[in-house]
């Protein structure tokens, strides 16, 4: 039998699309995932009347009034099943509450969580961590915003890679441990028709600590070098939020 003819008309391996994590030393995997979607509008008079639709259809989301649109809102919902969002969501705002409002396309947002390859917990890190930080009544602010890595990152060491994240890493780990300020990360690779590669949330009992977690990161390699694009940017207070 010929060997190479048999190797060439065998199965490819299987494709595992889990995410993975590390545990005791272990390479651990889940496949489960998180998936999140921001919308705005504006021409919104009455916040109260979107979010009551929201509570009625049990959409687990924040509802944000928008700072720099005196007549906006925006919406995060969270799902693990992205047929949620053209179902259940779409049916809501296509419903009167939303149904004359004005859709803004250039902050549509949709990701999801993923992990880096290093955590020991993967379903914190995929489903209950972002889930607490998007619906954490403490955290009344939010900064929202998309972002589009300069593909050139993707040619660099593997090892350099890793201290350009961890630079960040650390950034937001400082204002997390002081209560300033929490993130959710989360990948947009093909999702978004920007072809932006990630979604950033920044949420906070106050404003301006999210401000400033921005305008610190522009010193950071990533930000100066490595990226083509920032924004937009919503910037909102929370009005409403589905009760974690």
């Amino acid at each position: 039998m010929n060997t190479s003819t048999a190797k060439q008309g065998s199965a490819p391996a299987p494709l595992d699309l889990s995410e993975k994590g590390m545990s005791h030393g272990q390479v651990t995997s889940l496949d489960r995932r998180l998936f999140m979607k921001f919308t705005a509008f504006g021409v919104c008079r009455n916040a109260k009347a979107a979010a009551d639709a929201l509570e009625t259809a049990d959409i687990e989301a924040a509802l944000y009034v928008d700072a720099n649109d005196p007549a906006g809102i925006g919406v995060m919902a969270a799902h693990e099943d992205p047929g949620h969002f053209v179902d259940e969501l779409r049916a809501v705002f296509q419903g009167p509450a939303f149904r004359e409002l004005e859709h803004k396309p250039e902050f549509d947002m949709l990701g999801r969580s993923y992990s880096i390859g290093y955590e020991p917990d993967l379903e914190d890190t995929l489903l209950v961590k972002p889930r607490q930080k998007l619906l954490n009544p403490e955290f009344v602010w939010a900064v929202w915003y998309p972002l589009q890595r300069s593909k050139k990152f993707q040619t660099l060491p593997a090892d350099h890679q890793r201290r350009i994240l961890a630079e960040h890493g650390t950034l937001a780990k400082r204002y997390g441990v002081a209560g300033y300020a929490a993130d959710i990360r989360l990948a947009c690779h093909g999702l978004d028709r920007n072809d932006n590669d990630f979604i950033i949330g920044l949420v906070g009992p106050e404003l301006h600590p999210l401000s400033a977690v921005v305008q610190e990161m522009r010193k950071t390699e990533q930000t100066s070098q490595y990226l083509d694009s920032l924004g937009p940017f919503f910037v909102g207070r929370t009005f409403w939020q589905r009760k974690a």
